[in-house]
């Protein structure tokens, strides 16, 4: 009776203690896990007193959740996987079972328990065969603690079997259960929270040191884009492809390659720290993977520097191309991530690893460090070695008209092409003659950026939402061509003309679709703004040409010459009007590029100069960005809508009046110039409105305001218009023609 009793404890039954299951399923190693204990004494077991029964059965039920928590470590610990592609027997048979390293980890601590359990066994044999001492009490004396441990255990692996929890669910499921009043469940449980913990640190550590995501179950709360095929169990040879494919990657895995997955992110890991992490990888995985273009550079670049001067602007590499041995000797420890810096992190993680205990505030501490280290290094690599602000410059010259010559230049050649309509099928090649004279007359050969700029003509002759915002990419390395036009605006032939502006490795981090989309909205509206100002001095030197060479044709001829000062009065309130469009254009065009983009662009100079950190660049930038079109009133439906018409009006003004031969085109005169009163006069009221001069969308509102209403004519006329519906007095001298 000793020895079925000690043996059932081992999970052995036999003839006295029996297993229920036994006579319904097999006992093989993948049996399903039970719900209830099955352990029982023979019912045809007469010599045994009922307490004593009572006692043995309450025994023998530490032997069921020693099998059962035994039979889960065993095939939670199983590697047959790994030597074999071949689904296991459980998945032919119709059972999906999923490997997990989280669940190894658990099996790995249990296993721990299990021995000390089994010593606890071994211990009270041998004291029982060494002495005659009571039986039941020596046992029931020697497992005791194991009454307060195995059944929670058991409950454990139960609820994980049956809600196939994994990874971060299951680092969750552990740290709840940590919370109890028993000091010595709680230590257990604690002690499989260090196991399962352990794989989190090691695939941080191959994540933020290395920049590998070492995931091949899908566990990590860091997971790629593509991998939701893992979750539905993929083959072993699939799982390796992908890992071999995980450092090769460009740097299109920085903004589609991985994200957070929140089914995998334990509850005590906030996501401002899960952020965190996942930025560092990122960030580790392009220090560690500079594209081939961009170390040949690298490489000329350090060539060319004199021997003794191989630091360049505060940062240099090692390259392992070089064959001088003492250049190579000068650049150890300088490359885009130092290894003295990847030991640093890998020491931070290794603490974290070896506590015995997760503290949560030295976890974050560590995660913020080795973020700062990742942002340090790879705001090195894209401000100072790819020269960030010469790029953002150049943005700046042909985004933002900031080389005015050039687009002046680009607009005189092409103005005559611009009178027709567009065709669609040449219409960039079109524009390409001039932009290439122009950028002959105007670019110097120091201006290296001007390469990367690209003129293309989108389709036209549609109405763009803001929302529909089409960025097809030309191919894998360059920018992308974006066609944006402000909410519910129609293009109107040419206004459709937009830039391109190709980037290389590793400043597509920097600017991305989203980034060059904004620009490129600026800049299609400074252009149309740039071409409105352009044409309403065209007109004005056009038509004073004619005039003066009708002058001096007729001078001598009193009868023509009286007939050239009639046509002259009658002419003077359309050069009024002309003024007024001039002057609103002009006063719009100073503030935006003076009030708005120079002061704009001085903010974000002063924080790259003070910024180390490239996510806080990143954020500078959108900021910038955002003030852009936020202060040039881009974000505007209805200012929008009047800043175009106002624009449509004053080009249709402009042609009307250089092509005028009769008088038969003066009631369409009449209506540009009394839509031109409207839409100005709404303009104004809309500007001057608490709202806007109220809020901080433009700083220089009051500014660009004054200068309107020096004379308080816009208020008056603004005025007058809401109250009282009269005709403008430009139309009323002009009906008397």
């Amino acid at each position: 009776m000793l020895h079925e009793l000690l043996l059932a404890l081992l999970g052995y039954t036999g003839d006295l203690i029996i297993d229920e299951r036994e006579h319904s399923t097999s006992l093989g190693i993948d049996s399903p896990i039970s719900d209830h204990p099955t352990f029982n004494l023979a019912p045809d077991i007469s010599f045994i007193q009922p307490s004593e029964r009572d006692l043995i059965q309450r025994i023998i039920t530490l032997g069921f959740y020693y099998r059962e928590l035994d039979r889960f470590a065993t095939r939670s610990r199983n590697l047959s996987w790994i030597r074999s592609a071949k689904p296991s027997p459980a998945v032919a048979a119709g059972k999906i079972e999923k490997p997990s390293v989280y669940r190894r980890a658990i099996a790995n601590g249990i296993v721990e328990i299990l021995s000390v359990y089994r010593s606890a066994v071994l211990h009270i044999e041998q004291k029982l065969l060494a002495e005659s001492i009571p039986i039941l009490a020596t046992v029931t004396q020697g497992l005791t603690k194991f009454f307060v441990l195995l059944p929670p255990l058991y409950e454990l692996i139960l609820e994980i079997e049956r809600d196939d929890i994994r990874g971060g669910q299951l680092l969750n499921l552990l740290h709840k259960r940590c919370h109890c009043g028993v000091p010595e469940l709680q230590t257990c449980i604690q002690r499989l929270l260090w196991h399962a913990h352990q794989v989190m640190y090691n695939q941080l550590a191959a994540w933020m040191v290395y920049g590998i995501l070492q995931d091949q179950h899908g566990e990590f709360f860091i997971r790629r884009m593509e991998d939701k095929d893992v979750e539905h169990g993929s083959s072993h040879q699939d799982i390796s492809e992908k890992l071999a494919r995980m450092s090769t990657d460009d740097t299109s895995d920085w903004h589609l390659g991985f994200h957070i997955y929140l089914d995998m992110l334990p509850e005590y890991i906030q996501m401002r720290v899960a952020e965190s992490v996942l930025f560092a990888g990122k960030a580790i995985r392009v220090l560690r993977n500079p594209s081939h273009a961009f170390r040949f550079q690298d490489d000329v670049l350090h060539q060319q520097v004199p021997r003794g001067s191989h630091k360049i602007q505060g940062f240099s590499g090692r390259f392992p191309f070089h064959k001088d041995p003492f250049v190579e000797k000068e650049l150890i420890g300088e490359e885009m991530l130092p290894q003295s810096e990847a030991d640093k992190i890998e020491t931070m993680l290794l603490e974290l690893k070896e506590s015995s205990e997760f503290h949560k505030r030295s976890f974050e501490c560590a995660v913020d460090s080795i973020r700062a280290i990742a942002a340090s290094h790879l705001w090195q690599l894209v401000v100072v070695r790819a020269d960030l602000n010469g790029h953002l410059k150049a943005l700046k010259d042909y985004f933002l008209l900031a080389k005015g010559d050039f687009f002046q230049c680009f607009l005189e050649e092409s103005r005559q092409l611009m009178r027709l309509p567009p065709r669609q099928s040449t219409a960039e090649a079109d524009l390409m003659v001039p932009f290439q004279l122009a950028a002959l007359k105007t670019i110097g050969e120091e201006d290296k950026h001007f390469s990367r700029v690209s003129l293309r003509m989108p389709s036209f002759g549609m109405t763009i939402k803001s929302s529909q915002v089409d960025v097809p990419r030309t191919d894998g390395s360059s920018g992308a061509l974006q066609s944006i036009a402000s909410s519910d605006i129609t293009l109107d032939g040419w206004d459709g003309i937009a830039l391109e502006y190709f980037v290389d490795w590793p400043l597509q981090l920097f600017f991305t679709p989203e980034v060059l989309s904004k620009y490129c909205r600026v800049f299609q509206y400074l252009l149309r703004l740039k071409r409105t100002q352009m044409e309403l001095e065209k007109s004005w030197a056009s038509v004073m040409h004619q005039d003066h060479t009708d002058f001096a044709t007729h001078r001598n001829d009193r009868v023509n010459c009286s007939v050239s000062q009639q046509r002259r009065q009658r002419s003077r309130p359309m050069w009024r009007i002309r003024e007024h469009m001039a002057f609103l254009i002009r006063n719009l065009q100073f503030y935006i590029q003076v009030d708005v983009i120079e002061s704009q662009w001085n903010v974000l100079q002063a924080h790259i100069q003070d910024s180390h950190d490239f996510n806080g660049l990143v954020g500078v930038h959108l900021e910038y960005l955002n003030a852009l079109i936020s202060q040039s009133f881009l974000d505007i439906g209805s200012l929008s809508r009047i800043l175009d018409s106002i624009m449509k009006l004053c080009i249709r003004f402009c042609w009307n009046i250089e092509n005028q031969e009769s008088s038969a085109n003066t009631s369409e005169l009449e209506h540009i110039i009394e839509e031109f009163n409207k839409k100005s006069n709404s303009l104004y009221t809309i500007l001057r409105s608490s709202r806007l001069v109220g809020s901080q969308r433009a700083p220089f509102l009051r500014r660009f305001l004054m200068r309107l209403n020096f004379n308080s004519f816009f208020e008056a006329t603004a005025r007058g218009v809401l109250n009282v519906v009269r005709p403008r007095p430009a139309v009323s001298v002009l009906n008397q023609q």
